[in-house]
Formats: C-alpha cells, sequence, structure tokens
C-alpha cells in the first residue's frame, strides 16, 4: 500500500490510500480510490444489492482528507468481496469547458472489477437530468485472492505453430442445437462444452469478440448490441456470458473457460476495445467516465462540448491522457496477470496512434508503453490497423512486436477467387508472407495475420453466395456496412437447390481456405466458416442475437466435406510430417524456409504484366532438396494445363496429387501418405479449382 497513513475520518471510514484505484480487499475490510480532477465533493455509495433503490450508507469522501492531489480514497473496514458500491460525483457542469459532472447521476467504478446490473438498468434514465440511482449499472467488490488455478499459466505458443479461430463466446453455443445445456448455451461454460470440437478441428488458438461487460442496449430501437463493441467497463467480464447469477460467478467461469482452453493446448486472445465507450457523444449516457473526468477520458473537439469521432461510436478514448493510458495499462496487466489471458487483439489500433487532438504521432506514447511493459512481455499483441478516420497503417504500425490484420490479404484473395483481372501479382505477395507490405519492417513472416473473413463483414459462406449486401433486418434501409465485399454469388443470388452451382460455391470455398491455410503468416479463420455459416448475406450483423448470428451446429454435418477439408489442412499446417530426414517437417516450415519459383501455365512464365490472366502456379523447394510442393491457382472458369517442373538434373519428378479443390470428397484432400501419384509433364486443373502437389525423396508418414 502507498499514501498517507490512515486516520479514522468516520466510524468505521478511514481515509484510506491513493493507491491502488479501484477497490482492494484487505484484511480488515476494503480500500476504495478513484480519479477526479475537478470534481468539488464525491459520495461513496453502498448497496445492498444491485436492485437496492438507494444505498444503505452514503459515505462523503471530504476534502482535504479524503483527497490526495487527484485521487479520492477511503477505507471502509468489514467490507468484503460481493459488496455493491458506487460513486456520486459533485462538480461544475460548463460543457463548452469540457466539464460534465451531473450529481444526478450515479456511477460505476472505472476499475471496478465486476459490474452489477439492476433487472430495471436503464440506459435513458443515464441521459439527462434525474435521478437514476435505481437503475444505474454499478460495481462489485472482487477479491483476487483464492481461486484454485491449479497451475495454469498462458501457453506461450510460438506464432509460428498457431491457428486462430476468431468467434463469438455466446453465439458459439447459443443455438438450440448446440448440445449444450440449456443453462449453459452462450456462456463461458458452454465454450468449455465444446472445446472437443475446437480440439479436433485442430486450431490452437480463439479470439474472443469482447468479452469486457458491453451494453447490449446500444443498439438501434428493438435490436440488441451483440457483437460487444460498446465497452462498459474494461476490467470487468460481461455478466450475460456467465451461467451463474451470483455476482461473483462471472469473474469464475471466465477462469474456469482460460484454464480449460489452456488444458487442452488452446490460447485464450481478447478482442478489446480501447478507441470509445458506450457513453457514445455528448446526448449520450453519463455511466462513469464522463462523469469522473470528462477531458481526461476523451478527446473533446474544438468545441469542448463536443466529442472527436475517430471510432465511429460517438467518442473517442484520449488514449494518449496519462489517466486514459494508465486505464489500459492496468487493464491489459490484470487480464494477463489475474485471469490468465494470452494476448489482445486491438480494434480499430490506430486510433491509439493519435495525439489528444487527433493527430497522428510517429512514437504513441501508449502504444510504446503496451510493447515495452515488462508484465507484457510474453503477451500476444495484434493490432487492427486502421480507423473510420482515415488512417491506414497496415504494414506501418509502430513498435517492434505488434502483429497486424492483414487487411490487404483479405481483399486481394478474394479478388483472385472470384476471377477478377490483374491480381496475380498480389496474389503471389499475399502467399509468401505480404514483403511488399513487411519487408521493410524486418519482421518474421508470421506478423502477418491473414485472414479472409472476420465478424465485420460476410461470412465465407456468403461471399460467394451473394453479390451485394442485405442488411434489412438491421432496420437501417440497408445503408449500413461495406459495399466493397469482393464477392460473387457464383450465378444466383442467395441460396439455391442447384447442385451445379452448390457445387461450384463449396469449391470456392475450399479455394479460399486453401489459400489461407497455404500462406506464410498467421492464419485466422472465422467461426463456422469451416461449415459454411451464413448470416444470409447481411454483412453487418452487430445487431443480430438470434440465429443469424449464431453458430448453426447443423452445419457440422451437412457440410462435413468442408470441415474435414479444413481440418486436413490445419493439420498439414501444424503436425503432418511430409517426409523423413528433412530439417522442416511441416507444411508451414516449409513455406518459412522455402526457395520459391513462380510459374503460369507454362513453367517460369507467370506473365506478371498480363492483366488477363487468372492463373498462377509456384514451386516450393525445401532447402535439403528432399521435398517439393507444386502449387497452382486457376480462378478463370475454364479448364487450363500446366506445365509441371522436373528435377534439378533435368529428369521428371514424381509428383503425388494432395489436394485438388474440383473433387468430391474424400478425394479432394488427402493426408501425404494417402496421395495417389500422378503421371505426365502436365497437369489439368479445372476451372475456379485449386491443385496442390508435392514430390518426396521418401514416403512421409503422419506426425504430431
Amino acid at each position: 500500500m502507498m499514501g498517507r497513513p490512515m486516520k479514522p475520518s468516520i466510524s468505521g471510514v478511514d481515509l484510506g490510500y491513493s493507491f491502488p484505484l479501484g477497490a482492494r480487499v484487505d484484511g480488515e475490510g476494503v480500500n476504495f480510490s478513484v480519479y477526479s480532477k475537478h470534481a468539488r465533493a464525491i459520495e461513496l455509495l453502498l448497496f445492498d444489492g444491485p436492485d437496492a433503490p438507494v444505498p444503505s450508507k452514503t459515505i462523503p469522501l471530504e476534502q482535504p482528507h479524503h483527497r490526495t492531489y487527484h485521487y479520492w480514497h477511503a477505507h471502509v473496514a468489514g467490507l468484503a468481496a460481493g459488496q455493491v458500491y458506487a460513486y456520486r460525483v459533485h462538480g461544475p457542469n460548463v460543457p463548452d469547458k469540457g466539464l460534465r459532472f451531473n450529481a444526478d447521476k450515479v456511477l460505476f467504478d472505472p476499475y471496478g472489477r465486476t459490474i452489477a446490473r439492476p433487472k430495471s438498468y436503464s440506459r435513458a434514465a443515464a441521459c439527462g437530468t434525474g435521478d437514476n440511482t435505481a437503475r444505474a449499472l454499478k460495481s462489485v467488490v472482487v477479491d483476487a485472492r483464492g481461486y484454485d488455478w491449479e497451475g495454469d499459466r498462458p501457453l506461450d505458443r510460438p506464432y509460428e505453430s498457431t491457428v486462430i479461430y476468431e468467434m463469438h463466446v455466446g453465439g458459439f453455443t447459443r443455438h438450440p442445437n448446440s448440445g449444450v445445456a440449456p443453462e449453459r448455451r452462450g456462456t463461458y461454460a458452454g465454450v468449455i462444452d465444446k472445446i472437443p470440437y475446437l480440439k479436433d478441428l485442430g486450431v490452437t488458438a480463439v479470439e474472443l469478440l469482447p468479452v469486457f461487460e458491453f451494453d447490449a442496449s446500444d443498439a438501434p430501437p428493438g435490436l440488441t448490441n451483440y457483437w460487444g463493441y460498446s465497452p462498459v467497463s474494461f476490467f470487468s467480464p460481461h455478466g450475460a456470458y456467465s451461467s451463474r447469477q451470483d455476482l461473483l460467478g462471472p469473474i469464475t467461469e471466465f477462469r474456469d473457460m482460460v484454464k480449460a482452453l489452456h488444458r487442452a493446448d488452446i490460447e485464450v486472445i481478447l478482442d478489446v476495445v480501447f478507441n470509445h465507450t458506450t457513453e457514445g457523444n455528448e446526448n449520450g449516457p453519463t455511466l462513469s467516465y464522463r462523469g469522473f473526468d470528462n477531458e481526461a477520458y476523451y478527446m473533446l473537439a474544438p468545441d469542448p462540448a463536443e466529442y472527436m469521432n475517430f471510432s465511429g461510436c460517438g467518442n473517442t478514448l484520449n488514449s494518449n491522457h496519462p489517466i486514459a493510458r494508465r486505464l489500459i495499462l492496468d487493464s491489459l496487466k490484470y487480464w494477463v496477470h489475474e485471469m490468465h489471458v494470452d494476448g489482445f487483439r486491438f480494434d480499430l489500433a490506430s486510433i491509439l496512434s493519435r495525439d489528444e487532438s487527433g493527430r497522428p504521432v510517429p512514437n504513441p506514447p501508449v502504444l510504446l508503453d503496451i510493447e515495452s511493459d515488462p508484465m507484457l512481455a510474453s503477451t500476444r499483441l495484434i493490432a487492427e490497423a486502421w480507423d473510420p478516420g482515415g488512417l491506414y497503417q497496415v504494414g506501418n504500425f509502430v513498435g517492434d512486436s505488434w502483429l497486424e490484420w492483414n487487411g490487404r490479404f483479405r481483399d486481394d484473395v478474394r479478388a483472385f477467387i472470384k476471377g477478377d483481372a490483374g491480381v496475380v501479382p498480389r496474389l503471389a505477395e499475399r502467399l509468401v508472407g505480404s514483403p511488399d507490405l513487411f519487408a521493410h519492417e524486418e519482421r518474421e513472416p508470421e506478423e502477418s495475420i491473414n485472414f479472409l473473413t472476420c465478424h465485420d463483414g460476410f461470412t465465407l459462406n456468403d461471399s460467394v453466395t451473394y453479390n451485394g449486401k442485405h442488411n434489412e433486418a438491421n432496420g437501417e434501409g440497408n445503408r449500413d456496412g461495406s459495399d466493397d465485399n469482393r464477392s460473387w454469388n457464383c450465378g444466383i443470388e442467395g441460396p439455391t437447390n442447384s447442385p451445379d452451382i452448390e457445387s461450384l460455391r463449396n469449391r470456392q470455398v475450399k479455394n479460399a481456405l486453401a489459400v489461407l491455410m497455404f500462406s506464410t503468416g498467421t492464419p485466422m479463420l472465422l467461426m463456422g466458416d469451416e461449415v459454411r455459416r451464413t448470416q444470409m448475406g447481411n454483412n453487418n450483423a452487430y445487431c443480430q442475437d438470434n440465429e443469424l448470428g449464431w453458430f448453426d451446429w447443423s452445419l457440422v454435418s451437412k457440410h462435413a466435406d468442408v470441415r474435414r477439408f479444413t481440418k486436413i489442412l490445419i493439420e498439414a499446417r501444424l503436425h503432418m510430417r511430409a517426409w523423413e530426414g528433412a530439417e522442416a517437417r511441416t507444411l508451414n516450415e516449409l513455406l518459412r524456409r522455402t526457395r520459391v519459383e513462380w510459374h503460369g501455365t507454362r513453367l517460369r512464365d507467370p506473365r506478371w504484366e498480363d492483366a488477363e490472366t487468372r492463373s498462377l502456379a509456384a514451386t516450393f523447394h525445401d532447402p535439403d532438396g528432399k521435398f517439393a510442393l507444386h502449387a497452382m491457382f486457376n480462378a478463370h472458369w475454364e479448364a487450363r494445363d500446366f506445365e509441371l517442373p522436373g528435377r534439378a538434373d533435368g529428369q521428371p519428378r514424381h509428383w503425388r496429387r494432395w489436394l485438388d479443390t474440383a473433387l468430391a470428397s474424400p478425394h479432394d484432400i488427402a493426408r501425404w501418405n494417402e496421395a495417389p501419384h500422378i503421371a505426365g509433364p502436365s497437369c489439368r486443373v479445372e476451372s475456379r479449382s485449386t491443385v496442390f502437389l508435392f514430390s518426396a525423396s521418401a514416403p512421409g508418414r503422419p506426425g504430431s
């Protein structure tokens, strides 16, 4: 503990300490500390429960006794974990000076570890004037000690051995056909029940859409904020994802999930939103940050009564202000050290490189603090390196340890697969780790997070089923969501019973998956793409907490061939020994160490300058000469014959066909030792198909 010595202030209440922020349990009670520079007075409110209409005790934090610098604090004897509390802050309400104190509103603790949400919670009641005590979000005292981690530690898996699965905690098991008990559907416990599915698929990390407490009512009327990009608290796990009803249940159940995933050798990465909060613009609710210190937590416009909105969500967190920066660092360290997560994906991370006036800066303090903090030294850091304000930093993100979502990979691969002209040179760059974007940084190729789809946009199935978005269910006249989808419906818009169309769509999905798992970098797969999950053409399903956004488990059997295809691709990338005696044993090791020769349908003639070519081939040679893999990509609407390379001594190679997306399952992909031999100096690749051949000096066998 730090700060001044405690002296009695009122009965059972001592002056307390300014550090640590939040509510900290000790042997005698609880110490409370919050930051507010311009407040004139603060009241600590203690409640008998989340639905209590009034506080059972109100403790005034009096100046100067309960204030050290800009920190307000008190120690209350006899309190313990589970205590519900909140604050009322008095100060000037002068919006044109950036001050928005409102003593009518009850505020949760910015450092609170769990949110208490009353049944009568009202977002509207937190707006405007009028007391909202009975309907306000509050905090809960948490004692981090006592949970039995049973020796669990973050896995610290190398990037080259990683396949990420982006998933929604609620949507993963909420469907009635999930096979999960009703009380566990859509919860952290439900994820535990489905770990065998993830393990069998072969993914090594789950990237969870926001699990920080968020406001599900921050959505158009009649809809729900389903994705969770509306953060309330940066320390509290989302309570609605817990199957437990007790106030401390979400923390315990979240930890149970992390521990269970780690036991299955699966990492946990959190999608974190440090670019804005759910308080929105000047007309939004006063829930916490605005009521404690508006100008410290938010970027204000030249007219301080208004907010800068680089997030597109009404406000922008003032991430490089010392107070907001400390909040972010403390949050990250809490989730790593108290909740054992392995890493973070930062939503709209480019916003964090803007200064308080919104200008990009070359060495943003918060980003450098994050990557240089010794407590986060082994933590995965992944940036979505763009923002709605137009700052696009893919390939140029600050620092040495950040991985980056490669949006160029998504766009170029999808454009090639749909048959766009002039994409072949860009496809070649994406296959070998996007050196046009990342080589100048002298980083490892795995620092490109390669993905075809993510939560935001079409699913993989919908990218081959719809030419345009169909977001009518969102209630915005189909105006929301991107119009740049790089999609093609294969001849009919939407679902169809046509066997030919369905066969083509299946092939296009497999083409995309083959490119994803074959490319150098760290692959990320969207939940359900392995079984052709659909959102019926909705490319912005942020408000669809229904079957449109959930994982439909009937697809696991319906599209078992696509799932098998995906599973073998992952197995080959990470585990399957391709040949004996060589240093590199897996596909990913080969891709990282290989020598590449580029071809078109003719050897060593890729026709880079021909804008109309839609075919590419590449030979990947293991340095020791014991293995070669030859990949042929044909996005043309007609079949093509590709010449096959021979050995260095001019003799023909003996090739085996590992993968051919034009063939029906189970012939579409084989394990190395089951791959059939092919004959001839050339190989026919059917229209809109991908073929991988390999040649080994000794037969391969599956390995682990």
